[in-house]
């Protein structure tokens, strides 16, 4: 006898009522206003000069004096100008490289020897040598560096061409004697803890000398430019 399964009645699906979605309110956030751009900390051997930008530039044909190497070498300190062939012992060896981007000794030496006199007398590293004269002890050609960097400030000065702190400083002795201008305060506690006074200058002496000498007609001409 064949035995007859029980049909399986279908499960009768109940349909789930639809969940309603809530409604939700986004309040808008207030827009936080924006910052207003800090300017940027300047350095001073960041900023981009006038004369920079013009030793960056390409050298053109007529900026060679070739005479100029020869003006140099008549002069005391530069005879030996035409003997350097660029070892860089001078800029190795130079204190004052070892932390400026800028000043370097053995480019101020070759923008004079190939004549560079507009670029070279404009340029405001000229004016960043210390005088140690390290470089002119180790050159081993004997060119007086320091020297000739000398020679070319005098020939920056003579066309007008003098940073202001110099200028300062030039004034301040033509006015008083002495280079930097000395506070009451300081004078006051001098006498305070018992120094003498300062030795008395004389400005009448210093202007003769400054007249006699042509310098002051040449401050003046620095102040122009």
């Amino acid at each position: 006898m064949t035995k007859t399964m029980p049909e399986k009645k279908p499960k009768s699906k109940t349909k789930e009522p639809l969940k309603t979605a809530k409604k939700v309110t986004i309040t808008p956030q207030p827009t936080p206003p924006e910052p207003s751009p800090t300017p940027p900390i300047q350095n001073v051997e960041e900023k981009t000069s006038a004369s920079k930008i013009a030793e960056a530039a390409p050298i053109k044909a007529h900026e060679f004096d070739p005479h100029f190497k020869y003006e140099i070498s008549k002069m005391h300190g530069g005879e030996n100008l035409k003997q350097c062939f660029q070892c860089g012992t001078c800029t190795s060896d130079c204190p004052i490289a070892r932390f400026s981007d800028t000043y370097r000794p053995r480019q101020i030496i070759r923008m004079a020897q190939l004549g560079l006199k507009d670029r070279v007398l404009s340029s405001d590293t000229l004016w960043l040598c210390a005088a140690c004269f390290t470089c002119t002890d180790r050159c081993p050609q004997g060119v007086e560096v320091a020297s000739v960097i000398r020679i070319l400030r005098n020939a920056a000065v003579e066309r007008g061409v003098i940073p202001p702190i110099f200028k300062e400083l030039s004034s301040s002795i033509l006015e008083s004697g002495i280079a930097y201008r000395i506070p009451e305060l300081r004078l006051k506690k001098r006498e305070q803890i018992g120094l003498p006074p300062l030795p008395k200058s004389n400005p009448e002496a210093m202007e003769k000398l400054a007249n006699a000498t042509g310098f002051s007609k040449t401050l003046k001409k620095g102040e122009q430019t």
